[in-house]
């Protein structure tokens, strides 16, 4: 899948990172083994029997494209990922616009993990370590506890730590494992493998959004339900600048232009809705914990944990991503 504006910006940079770990490693392994990889929903070629056989699309959660796929692997079928094939696509470049997407790619998951997990277990038609992988590797792991450890390890367990002197996190924990992983993730992006510090910085903070969502979607409450289109900028942003001159350009018929349903009503835009308080919150404390590691504890973690306060208080404060010209 090639990303029309991967080059935009430092976040649709660290989103490119992402995908490619995804296609390049996670569906191609699917593909290879014949396991079970998730439809992300775009650029699939499906049989008409087989979204038949599985009942067809359901809208009980956010994510149908991952239900269908889930119930037709069910269903016996299996799924092959062609990565020659190459479509265009574009990244979310506002930071607004990349959080409602990540929410529903992560609420939504978590939320047929509930709604799915007796019919995966009573099945028949799977061998049982098709319902492990699926139950385990694919939900639980890669939907739920993923985002879990990686916050509660490096957003609270690590700050909180420099508070208890008998606590002391081994070197193999704290550095040498992280960053084996880190690296193994990185090697489907090469171009953007200088990135991959800011990168995870980066996953660390979006994992306490995700963790938010994956929470109200095994809860079933809240936003679990919240659909809101993905916004994607195309060349919205050069539209301006293609029609200046065109002055000479008239309406010939008013009825032409009148927009068949009314134009909603814009409301302003209030103190607390132009930054997010919980990164910000999480940042501030988590650079207090440096500070008192500085002073006082003198662990030597307060270098990685003011430059991860720091991406926390820069996503907070919504300095990331395409900033676009404010219309109040």
């Amino acid at each position: 899948m090639t990303r029309v504006n991967s080059d935009e910006c430092l976040l649709t940079r660290f989103q490119e990172m992402s995908l490619d770990y995804h296609f390049k490693f996670e569906q191609e392994a699917g593909s290879v083994i014949y396991s079970f990889f998730g439809f992300n929903g775009t650029a699939g070629v499906w049989r008409i029997s087989a979204i038949d056989d599985a009942g067809g699309w359901k809208d009980r959660t956010t994510v149908e494209d991952m239900d269908l796929a889930v119930r037709t692997t069910l269903q016996g079928w299996k799924f092959v990922y062609v990565g020659d094939v190459q479509v265009r696509s574009e990244l979310p470049s506002t930071f607004k616009a990349y959080r409602f997407q990540q929410h529903r790619w992560s609420c939504g998951p978590a939320n047929l993990f509930k709604k799915m997990m007796v019919e995966i277990l009573e099945n028949k038609k799977v061998s049982f370590l098709s319902k492990i992988h699926l139950l385990y590797d694919f939900f639980f792991v890669g939907k739920i506890a993923a985002h879990t450890v990686t916050f509660i390890y490096y957003c609270f367990a690590i700050p909180v730590s420099v508070f208890f002197p008998e606590i002391q996190i081994p070197l193999w924990g704290m550095v040498y494992v992280p960053t084996v992983i880190t690296i193994c993730k990185a090697l489907g992006s090469p171009s953007s493998f200088h990135l991959v510090i800011l990168w995870v910085l980066f996953e660390n903070v979006m994992s306490l959004h995700r963790i938010k969502a994956a929470t109200t979607g095994l809860l079933d409450a809240g936003r679990v339900n919240e659909w809101v289109v993905t916004e994607k900028l195309g060349d919205a942003n050069k539209a301006k600048s293609a029609t200046d001159g065109l002055d000479a350009v008239k309406v010939i018929d008013i009825d032409l232009t009148t927009p068949l349903v009314p134009k909603l009503k814009k409301w302003p835009i209030r103190f607390w809705h132009k930054y997010n308080f919980s990164e910000i919150f999480v940042g501030t404390f988590i650079i207090i914990c440096g500070c008192y590691d500085v002073l006082y504890a003198k662990k030597g973690y307060y270098i990685y944990l003011f430059v991860q306060g720091l991406a926390f208080l820069v996503v907070g404060f919504e300095y990331i991503g395409t900033r676009l010209p404010s219309t109040e």
